[in-house]
């Protein structure tokens, strides 16, 4: 059966022939009820629309208690009466009456008077409303939550005989089924949502790191982010500090080469690592020294995380391949580690500086080193060395430096390297084991 002909077999006109045909043979009562809920059944498991849904609950209680004035109250996801969707079914003998009740739930203003948070307290407002009557109120109940209430007027005295009852549970918990599940439906709709933003969101982000290493002059590098999450706070880069060159003459030009973390992970860290990237690639062309650079970034940061509680880590490095030397500055991210060829030792790249988006007046140093042929540099942001293993144990700084101390000796490229690192951290962390945060590396080495 299409779509097509299921929304047509379910339409109110159809459900109302259904309720109101006429039998070719004498049905018992149970038996009328029987063929009623199969069709109710059948109906919560296939409808779409909830007002549709609570159309054809009215419809049920109007035929199964014989006209008996019913209305259903829903609340929605926030626990609020769902006024536009409150329905009335049956009517009593007093048509002047029906029109009066109706029109009291209709202008009731519930926001304001009353919550209905406890519907015995309204129900006596009913009863002082409309004395003649007598008027119950039904909790609508699924998982222990409140989906909304039923309340029926009756001139007479209520049959209270275990048929009604069942029968008016039954109705009343395919309707609390049919509002939760509305409400399962409507969360499952807003998470696909938000997934698919969190996606192109995530490839939005890939495609502003950079898709692969730029050629230097004399320089051999690799690069990769494996993020925790869809979307991560690691970021790095490399600019070239002149645009208006050739191909060829920028590859001999000075290069800015950075790495930097967001506190945090998931979608806000991935925007503020979007947003640092626009300020710094901006700051870049002014040609100022590392220091400067970050002074500068720290006063545009401060004033747009202002009241995020967010800070960024962040290490500027700039290298000219004509002189082979590195200037630097460090927001107090984790220092890289210099492979010196000729020394067979790893130092650290470090100097003064606060984290980026804190403190208007933090300042910065400017740190200098001159590299030689063979000498590499392993760029990493926390995520790395915070990885920890089935024991709770950190894979830390000092196994890093031995394992970049170790392939470096044996005189492997840098895409090698940075593989094999990659390698090592999983073998640590043991199998299918989630990354607690963006691990990201950069190594960098001179041929």
């Amino acid at each position: 059966m299409s779509k097509i002909q299921k929304e047509k077999l379910l339409s109110n006109d159809v459900i109302q022939e259904f309720l109101e045909k006429d039998y070719k043979f004498p049905l018992h009562e149970n038996d009328k009820f029987i063929e009623t809920a199969s069709s109710l059944s059948y109906y919560l498991k296939s409808f779409s629309n909830i007002k549709r849904f609570l159309d054809y609950i009215s419809l049920i209680l109007k035929h199964t208690f014989n006209n008996q004035l019913s209305f259903i109250i829903p609340l929605n996801e926030n626990g609020e009466i769902w006024k536009q969707n409150i329905k009335f079914a049956g009517a009593t003998k007093n048509l002047k009456m029906d029109d009066e009740i109706k029109s009291y739930f209709n202008n009731f203003d519930f926001s304001k008077n009353f919550k209905l948070k406890d519907d015995i307290s309204f129900e006596k407002v009913l009863n002082n409303q409309f004395k003649e009557y007598v008027i119950k109120s039904y909790k609508v109940l699924s998982r222990g939550k409140c989906r909304g209430f039923v309340y029926t007027f009756k001139k007479d005295t209520f049959n209270d005989s275990l048929k009604y009852e069942r029968n008016l549970n039954f109705i009343i918990s395919c309707l609390a089924i049919g509002l939760e599940n509305y409400s399962l439906i409507k969360a499952k709709k807003k998470h696909e949502n938000v997934d698919r933003e969190i996606s192109i969101g995530a490839e939005i982000q890939s495609q502003l790191l950079p898709d692969y290493c730029p050629t230097i002059n004399g320089v051999d590098l690799a690069a990769h982010c494996r993020p925790a999450l869809q979307l991560g706070g690691d970021y790095y880069d490399f600019m070239s500090l002149k645009t208006n060159i050739s191909e060829k003459r920028r590859e001999k030009a000075r290069w800015a080469l950075v790495i930097g973390d967001v506190m945090g992970k998931g979608l806000p860290a991935g925007l503020f690592m979007t947003m640092l990237r626009g300020m710094l690639r901006a700051e870049v062309l002014t040609g100022l020294p590392p220091d400067r650079i970050l002074h500068d970034l720290n006063q545009l940061a401060i004033y747009d995380l202002d009241q995020s509680h967010r800070f960024i880590t962040l290490f500027y490095s700039d290298y000219d391949p004509r002189t082979k030397k590195l200037r630097y500055a460090n927001a107090a991210h984790n220092p890289p580690l210099l492979w010196k060829s000729s020394e067979q030792k790893i130092i650290k790249l470090d100097s003064e500086g606060f984290v980026l988006g804190l403190q208007n007046d933090a300042e910065y140093q400017c740190g200098q080193i001159q590299l030689n042929k063979n000498d590499a540099i392993l760029y990493y942001t926390d995520g790395v060395t915070d990885t920890s293993n089935a024991l709770g144990e950190r894979f830390d700084e000092e196994r890093l430096i031995q394992s970049f101390s170790k392939l470096c000796q044996q005189s492997l490229k840098s895409k090698d390297i940075l593989n094999k690192i990659y390698k090592i951290l999983d073998e640590f962390t043991g199998k299918n084991r989630q990354l607690e945060d963006d691990a990201s590396i950069v190594v960098f080495q001179l041929d």
